[in-house]
């Protein structure tokens, strides 16, 4: 699995927050390997041949993402993250010249910092928790039952300490 491209394009539209955009595609390359290694067979991915995989990320604020809600999910309220699980969602998934595409995260950066103060952890954790997170929808998995959200966030902590093993970001 550790052949498969990973293309991570990212744009920050949040002026109050100049993150480390490159540093933050490492991470979730390392998080995207993991879950390939460990949860290919359960994802949307399982059976589908494939060379490259595509996402992106958009960093920007609660006022975007309370607009995108409303505009597409129907949902009055801001949100931390919000992923379009392209591929994962689509009965008629395609895989195009060995590419798939599997959607967009979107992160509000402004309440990763709040979040990350009163969990009293680092903004860039909470940020590299969140992408895990967005990840993990991408490829299918989603937290409707409390035993669904443990294995979720079971499974984004073991990814998370396998991209930050070498990191200063810890807890």
């Amino acid at each position: 699995m550790s052949n498969k491209i990973i293309n991570i394009f990212t744009e920050n539209i949040y002026p109050d927050w100049d993150i480390d955009e490159l540093k933050a595609i490492e991470v979730g390359r390392k998080v995207f390997n993991y879950y390939l290694k460990h949860l290919l067979n359960k994802s949307c991915l399982f059976g589908f041949d494939f060379e490259t995989i595509t996402f992106d990320i958009l960093f920007c604020d609660s006022n975007k993402t309370h607009q995108i809600n409303k505009e597409y999910r129907e949902k009055d309220y801001p949100a931390d993250i919000i992923t379009f699980a392209i591929f994962a969602d689509d009965d008629a998934k395609f895989v195009f010249d060995g590419d798939i595409n599997l959607g967009e995260i979107i992160i509000a950066l402004d309440k990763v910092k709040e979040e990350a103060n009163k969990k009293n952890i680092t903004a860039e954790y909470e940020l590299y928790f969140l992408i895990s997170h967005g990840i993990m929808h991408l490829l299918g998995f989603d937290h409707q039952t409390e035993e669904d959200y443990n294995f979720v966030v079971e499974q984004q902590n073991k990814a998370l300490k396998y991209a930050l093993e070498d990191s200063n970001d810890k807890i």
